[in-house]
């Protein structure tokens, strides 16, 4: 599904990426570690096309991001909701379903917008919502499209106890159908409770990649903290 090799992006003198090399098989799920300032946004905005990388190849099924043959698959969550405002929860998911050339009926839209917790609340301004339903809008906006590819760049921050537990099931339903997953996250043991694959990012190169079934959480927590300093 995704192939790295050599990846580098430079801000200024500032290396984000130092010739950074992984390899995703399809339907694999991978959660990714590292301290702020590691490369993990970077990476993840690289391989959603939204950034481009300074040298080295980066590969989605073959086709560079940033392509629609590419983006096509790719659902792209982060912190930022990157919704309207002004606009209502149903006017926000119609215009991206719009741009995904999806079928954009408002019962559609509003079983969506219920499936995530917000049923009732779809013809409200956006900006009357507190910032966890906001982000659960988000989650419901990032995967109208079904994707195959998921990019989660800290999805849980912000999320309150009824969007957490949604954003959960909908990630490990996800990965029992087969769909490939690559989220940044903190939280050690939430990230050993979804994945099947723990990598860590030091310095903008990968510096731990362990499979779930072959490391406990504790010998994570252990190498991992190691690696960063924090013992």
């Amino acid at each position: 599904m995704i192939e790295v090799q050599g990846l580098a992006k430079y801000f200024g003198r500032h290396a984000a990426l130092r010739e950074l090399e992984i390899s995703i098989p399809r339907g694999q799920f991978i959660a990714l570690f590292g301290r702020n300032g590691a490369g993990k946004t970077t990476l993840l905005r690289i391989l959603a096309g939204l950034s481009r990388p300074s040298t080295g190849t980066v590969t989605i099924r073959g086709f560079r991001p940033g392509t629609l043959a590419a983006r096509a698959g790719i659902g792209y969550l982060s912190h930022n909701t990157a919704l309207y405002p002004d606009m209502t929860a149903v006017e926000n998911l119609r215009f991206f379903a719009r741009l995904l050339d999806l079928p954009c009926g408002d019962a559609g839209l509003e079983e969506r917008i219920a499936r995530v917790g917000l049923a009732g609340r779809g013809l409200e301004p956006v900006r009357n919502y507190s910032r966890g339903m906001q982000q659960r809008l988000a989650i419901a906006r990032a995967f109208l499209h079904d994707p195959g590819l998921l990019l989660l760049d800290e999805p849980f921050t912000g999320l309150d106890q009824k969007g957490t537990e949604f954003l959960q099931s909908y990630l490990k339903e996800a990965h029992a159908a087969g769909k490939t997953c690559v989220m940044a996250i903190h939280d050690e043991l939430l990230g050993y409770s979804l994945a099947d694959r723990m990598v860590a990012i030091e310095r903008g190169a990968v510096a731990l990649d362990l499979p779930v079934a072959s490391v406990t959480l504790d010998d994570f927590q252990s190498r991992y903290r190691a690696l960063i300093g924090d013992r």
